[in-house]
Parts: structure tokens; sequence; C-alpha cells
């Protein structure tokens, strides 16, 4: 109980600084976005009813005052108002989450299959020739960027194959191209991790004991080998679901569809500052409670560090 206490503390301490961090970066930011937007002469609006809007938004209190209204009002559950749209961020948050978690989800699944396969066939085959083609995949994997991927997707697939519409697709079509987008390269490191484990576990003298007692091949690798390497794998995975919130920024704009991506884009494009520190929280939250449950399945997966925690604890 002592470490998953300890480590819920942290978590909560990280969520403070990303949420203090952000605030304070997004007041330093350049302009006004109230004033940019209400001042526009097509709303025809005075002076004082332009200082009425700010008072209503808190734009005139004293900055530790605002950082405190906004710390208690997130604490709460209300995350202010959408300058742009007037409508509550919750609201906004709501509509596009699902969406934006259901492809970060899908596209992590697709990415931890992608990279076990490369791992394992390098492995397995005994042709050389396979090993480096399928062992120089993460490098090409990782060095493709995003939209350039999404674009020629679209192209292949969708304009010259046609075999997933680009107009009117069903839901599952229209996940498609978005998922292997998001999937192929958060697979590279993870491809490159896994089979760098393999090998090094593979070389172990209890391997060798194993071997020698007669062990087949793949028994050795999925009892012994793949058991071993799975935690360092586990660790850069919990990092790299946390990226998958930021690349479907890139994903969701590429594809026009609505997620959390299309809301910080328009965000960022508006200097919304309440949506785009509710969209930094929500992607704090999602890195640091998958990472706090990679954290607390080392123990489980590996009993020398259950000792270790019990004799921390």
């Amino acid at each position: 109980m002592g470490y998953i206490a300890r480590r819920l503390g942290q978590a909560i301490i990280v969520l403070f600084i990303a949420f203090t961090g952000a605030f304070l970066l997004l007041q330093a930011l350049p302009g006004d976005a109230l004033l940019i937007k209400f001042e526009n002469p097509e709303l025809g609006l005075s002076q004082e009813q332009i200082a009425a809007v700010r008072e209503t938004y808190g734009a005139n209190i004293p900055l530790p005052v605002q950082f405190w209204h906004t710390f208690t009002g997130f604490l709460s559950g209300d995350f202010g108002y959408s300058v742009q749209s007037g409508t509550a961020v919750r609201v906004l948050l709501a509509e596009v989450l699902p969406a934006t978690l259901l492809l970060a989800g899908v596209g992590f699944v697709v990415a931890v299959f992608v990279a076990v396969s490369i791992a394992f066939l390098s492995t397995f085959t005994r042709f050389a020739w396979i090993r480096g083609v399928l062992r120089s995949l993460p490098s090409l994997f990782v060095s493709v960027p995003v939209f350039w991927l999404g674009i020629i997707l679209i192209q292949v697939f969708s304009f010259r194959l046609g075999l997933i519409p680009v107009i009117n697709p069903s839901p599952v079509q229209a996940l498609i191209l978005p998922v292997l987008t998001l999937a192929v390269p958060i697979s590279a490191p993870l491809a490159q991790i896994l089979t760098r484990s393999i090998d090094d576990i593979s070389t172990q003298p209890f391997i060798a004991v194993v071997t020698a007692k007669g062990a087949s091949r793949s028994w050795v690798l999925f009892r012994n080998v793949a058991k071993n390497a799975l935690l360092p794998t586990l660790t850069i995975a919990g990092i790299l679901f946390g990226e998958l919130i930021a690349g479907a920024v890139v994903t969701e704009t590429v594809f026009g569809r609505a997620g959390l991506g299309r809301l910080t884009e328009q965000a960022v494009a508006n200097q919304d500052t309440p949506v785009l520190m509710a969209v930094v929280l929500v992607a704090a939250l999602v890195f640091v409670i998958v990472n706090l449950i990679v954290d607390l399945l080392y123990p489980v997966l590996d009993p020398r560090l259950k000792r270790k925690v019990g004799a921390n604890a």
C-alpha cells in the first residue's frame, strides 16, 4: 500500500506541475483572444460592453487569483467557457474525447501487434536477409512524417485502389487509415526495444541452462525470453501511449476527423486559452494514468521487484 500511495502522490504532483506550467505558458502568449474576438467591428460592441465581457471571463483580475479560480474550477470539473464559441469546455471535450480515445486505443493495439510481429519474426527467421529487412523496418517507420504517411495512405488506398471511400465511409472504414497513420510511427520504438531486449535476454546464462536441458527454441522464446523482455517494452509502451494523444492532433487534421486534435488545432488558431488548458490537462491525465498503471504492473510481472517494493514500503 505504501508503494501505491507513493506513486499516486507522485502522479498528483506531476499533474499539478503540468497544470501550473500550462497556465503560465498560455498566459505568456502574445495577444488577447478576448480582444481579438470582441473588438471585431462587425460585432459593434462598445468599450464598456467589451470590458463587461472581459470581467465575465475573469481577464481583469490579478494573475494569482486567476490561477486559483482556474485550479479550483478544474478540481470541481468546471473548465470554463470557450472564448471562440461561448460553449462550456467540458461540453466540447465530452463531444470529441470518445472519438480520440477510440482512435488512440485502436492505434495502440495495432502498433503493439506490428511491433511484436517484427520482433518475433526477425528472431525466428533462419534467413539473414529477411532478418535484416525486418530489423530495418523500425528505422524506416520512425523516420516517416505522420502527415506525409496519412496523405500517402489516402492517395493509395482511396484514390488509386478505391478500397476505402473518402466520402461517406462507414465508421470502420473511417477508422482504418487514421489508425494505420497513428500506429506505424508508434510501432517503431516498440519494435526496436523489444528486439533488443530479446537479443539481450537470449545471451543470458539461464537461457543456456534451459536450452541445455532440452527445451525447444519456441519454448525458450515464449516462456523465458519474451517474459523477461516484456518489462523494458512495457516502459516505453506507457510513454508512447501518452504520445498517441499528441499524434492524434496531426492525424485528425489530415483526415478531417472530429476529435481532440481538431479541437486543439482550432483552439490554437483562435488562442482559445480555456480550451487549450483543458486539452493539456486531459493529455497529461491520460499520460499519468497509463504510466501509473505500468508502474503498478511491474511488481506483478517481476517477483524480484515485488520483494524490493515490499522492502521499501
